[in-house]
Parts: C-alpha cells; sequence; structure tokens
C-alpha cells in the first residue's frame, strides 16, 4: 500500500510538472464562459488589457476538471484556476483577482479604490458575494433531495441582495472608481437576472433596490462588463436549451406551492 501511495504521488508530481511545463512561458486560466466565479477574473483580464499575456482556456484542453492533469493542478478539480507564466498553479477566484491587481499593478486601470473608505467597501461586497452567496447559488439551478432546503436558501438569497443594497454606494460598488468588488458581483448578477424571474417567479430582481438597480444597468454598459453578461448570459441559455432546470427536479421542486420562492 505505501508503494502505491508513493508511485500515486509520484505521478501526480510528474502530471503537475508536465503540465505546468506546457504552460510556463505563458500564463492560462481554466475556466469557461458560464463560470460566474471565473468571469470575475475575465473581467479583470479583459480590463487590464492582458489578453496578450493571458490566454483563457477551457479545462477540457487539458481532459477536463476531473483529469489527472487537472487535479495535479488543483486537486479540488474547481475553476477558475490560473497557471502563472512561471508555471504556478494558483486557484480560488478572488485570490486569483488579487494577484491580477498586484501582478499587473502598472497595466491599464487600477481596480483598486482611490481611497480606504472605497477599498473597504469594494472588498466587503466580494466578501458577502463569496462566504454568503456562493455557497447558495447552486439552489438556483443544481439537484438538491429537499424542497425545504431549496426555499430556504432562495429566501436567503433575497437577504443578502438586500446586504448588498446597503453596500453599493453608486454607480459601482465603490462610489465613481470601477474595481474588482465589481468584477466579483456582477457576473451572479448575471445568474440572478436570468434564472430568478424564468424559473422561481420573481418579478423584478431589483425591486426596492435602487442602488443595484443603477448599478446593473452601469455594469452592463461597460465594455467589458457588456460582453461578460453575453458570454454568462449564453452560457444558461445554453443550460435552459439543454432542459437543466426540468432534468435538476426545480420545476418540480418550485411547482410546490407550500413554499414561498419569489421575493
Amino acid at each position: 500500500m505505501l508503494a502505491h501511495r508513493s508511485l500515486s504521488a509520484a505521478s501526480g508530481r510528474a502530471s503537475r510538472q508536465t503540465v505546468c511545463n506546457v504552460y510556463a512561458s505563458k500564463a492560462k486560466l481554466f475556466d469557461v464562459p458560464v463560470s460566474n466565479n471565473g468571469a470575475r477574473n475575465r473581467f479583470i483580464i479583459r480590463k487590464k488589457g492582458l489578453e496578450g499575456q493571458i490566454d483563457i482556456v477551457s479545462p477540457q484542453s487539458i481532459g477536463g476538471l476531473k483529469s489527472p492533469e487537472y487535479l495535479a493542478l488543483n486537486p479540488q478539480g474547481k475553476m477558475p484556476l490560473l497557471v502563472t507564466e512561471s508555471g504556478f498553479p494558483l486557484p480560488e477566484s478572488e485570490v486569483i483577482s488579487q494577484y491580477l491587481l498586484d501582478k499587473y499593478a502598472d497595466h491599464g486601470p487600477s481596480l483598486v479604490a482611490s481611497t480606504p473608505e472605497g477599498r473597504v467597501r469594494a472588498s466587503l461586497a466580494a466578501r458577502i458575494h463569496d462566504v454568503y452567496i456562493v455557497p447558495i447559488q447552486g439552489s438556483m439551478y443544481r439537484t438538491m433531495d429537499s424542497v425545504e432546503a431549496r426555499a430556504k436558501q432562495i429566501e436567503q438569497i433575497a437577504f443578502q441582495l438586500n446586504v448588498l443594497e446597503g453596500i453599493v454606494q453608486g454607480p459601482f460598488v465603490a462610489g465613481s472608481e470601477l474595481t474588482a468588488g465589481d468584477a466579483a458581483l456582477f457576473p451572479t448578477f448575471v445568474f440572478f437576472d436570468f434564472i430568478l424571474p424564468t424559473y422561481f417567479g420573481w418579478k423584478d430582481v431589483f425591486a426596492g433596490r435602487p442602488k443595484l438597480k443603477a448599478w446593473w444597468e452601469n455594469m452592463k454598459k461597460d465594455p467589458e462588463g457588456a460582453k461578460i453578461y453575453e458570454e454568462v448570459r449564453g452560457g444558461l441559455q445554453g443550460w435552459a436549451n439543454n432542459n437543466r432546470w426540468r432534468d435538476q427536479g426545480i420545476q418540480d421542486h418550485v411547482a410546490n406551492t407550500a413554499y414561498k420562492w419569489a421575493y
């Protein structure tokens, strides 16, 4: 057994080294268009004009998320994943964002607010998103055993939207400056805007949330924001075309009127 583990570990190191060597000359972001977490990194890459230095590629290019090659780089088997030009694999979207802002601080707009208050507002928005929204966003599009659990998480999404309404200053999260906080929130709001009215009966995601509404419209007008909107929404439309919400049992859950779905 010990020999087998040693052999597996050696094989994993070899796979990791092989993949890192392949991408050592140019950084690669492994991601797909529908990924809302990866989209925050894609937004930063494009806004800072880094397309010539960082390629955006699908995990399928090395066999997919569960392939030995990908798992050697990110044992969690999740996206996004940045492999730097030196071959260092860096997972987790917010970590990648902070790396991009630091590494390429002299390229394009800083995407960092100029005041402590602005910086902490942007950071807080991203933190609320990552800690309280990302863990429950799957309630909008994944299978769940319990109707009650799904309903509670949809209720929590409505609550977190109200929290964000109190954080966003306008016209962007931190005020007049576009920051990484906007990049963190916007792709997930594409999910909200597409899924909640279509499958959960919400009339308007932004009802009673005027600051978020104004922010949303400003982000859609931004050139890079518009591209992210089209990519993510196009991916969600693909899911719809493939009957995801029916096949994941979501439509059956929402048909249960004993629970509240629209807010």
